[in-house]
């Protein structure tokens, strides 16, 4: 792929599907490493100190960072435990030092080592870092809290904050071509089309999902624990309790991410997966467009799934009050990373591999 030069903030547009290829920043590789730098170092102090407390009729419960993942491992959610820290810490944390090694090295006036493998496991894994999700689904859990305690907000939920801010900022700048053009390095050949595979795993993918999401909202979500007696919680409950209570931006925020946006991306991948079965040819554009939907926003409906952790986390009081996490937990988690997969197994060239048949036929006489 060989672009035209470009100017600051000049960006280039596929002129057949309108995607963006690449947008040029003055300076990036210079900005991002500040960025990149400062956003480890809000990481980092992020971890040591207290990052929530909750107080509840003269009981005092704090956690920090890794408190917030060891709770869930004493209590046998392992896999919840894992998911938290690869999709909030580690991988983050992985990304950010990826860039800081490709251009710092560059600017000692050295070449990173596998720079081309470098670049394409980072932006394989951007998708599914997910600070600013975490971010948004602890101010959700305090909102849900609010009224029966007391919360206070420690140093590290500040740190964080400021590390989510400025991670954000590191990757306005970043962009796949221009990196490679500054490393100088070839991107790695796309694998070669596979039409019936591709859409025999999407299918698969999509299937997984669906048979996850009845479980997923059928069975509760979280369990709370209130002086002995056992209160259990769907995703559809927790959105009707917050709307009775007055919280409509939150219901309304939860319903979205957790009913809403599943139902509708597996729909839409359904759709186009179905379209390019068929060999359907027309709407290409539509349906770019409506790809790039699912792709967008997958990841934001694992809001409720943090909401939980850090519920789970926080509110540990004993026979008072303790919530604990329900099989829908784990089981929305998996429709979330099955659509996420299914999006990724898409081969959206397939869209346009299809020949566009003419709009009318002209018989000669």
């Amino acid at each position: 792929m060989i672009l035209p030069h470009l100017t600051h903030k000049q960006a280039a547009v596929c002129p057949q599907c309108g995607l963006q290829l690449t947008v040029y920043h003055h300076n990036a590789s210079q900005k991002i490493i500040a960025l990149t730098t400062t956003s480890l170092i809000f990481l980092f102090a992020s971890l040591p100190f207290t990052f929530l407390s909750f107080s509840a009729n003269g009981q005092y419960h704090s956690i920090d960072m890794l408190d917030s993942l060891w709770t869930l491992i004493e209590k046998g959610y392992v896999l919840l435990a894992i998911i938290e820290a690869v999709a909030v810490l580690i991988l983050p944390a992985f990304v950010l030092l990826g860039l800081l090694y490709l251009l710092l090295t560059l600017s000692l006036g050295l070449r990173p080592t596998k720079a081309e493998w470098v670049i394409h496991i980072l932006f394989k894994l951007l998708p599914w870092t997910m600070t600013e999700i975490f971010l948004i689904g602890v101010l959700v859990s305090l909102i849900k809290i609010s009224s029966m305690a007391d919360i206070e907000l420690g140093l590290s939920f500040y740190a964080y904050l400021l590390f989510t801010l400025s991670m954000t900022m590191t990757l306005l700048y970043v962009d796949k071509y221009q990196l490679q053009l500054l490393l100088q390095s070839h991107p790695i050949t796309p694998q070669p089309i596979n039409p019936s595979l591709n859409i025999q795993t999407t299918w698969a993918l999509l299937i997984t999902s669906v048979l996850l999401y009845i479980p997923a909202n059928v069975l509760p979500i979280m369990h709370t624990t209130m002086l002995g007696s056992d209160e259990p919680s769907t995703i559809l409950g927790g959105v009707i309790l917050l709307w009775k209570s007055g919280s409509y931006p939150i219901a309304m925020v939860i319903f979205v991410a957790s009913l809403f946006v599943p139902v509708a991306k597996v729909v839409i991948l359904c759709w186009l997966n179905y379209s390019i079965q068929t060999e359907q040819q027309h709407a290409n554009s539509e349906r770019m467009f409506w790809y790039r939907i699912t792709e967008f926003i997958g990841r934001w409906s694992m809001i409720d799934v943090f909401v939980v952790a850090i519920l789970v986390s926080l509110i540990q009081l004993g026979n008072i009050m303790t919530i604990l996490p329900g099989h829908a937990a784990l089981a929305f988690c998996g429709v979330v990373i099955c659509t996420m997969l299914a999006a990724m197994s898409f081969d959206s060239r397939l869209i346009w591999l299809q020949p566009e048949k003419p709009k009318s036929e002209t018989k000669s006489l």
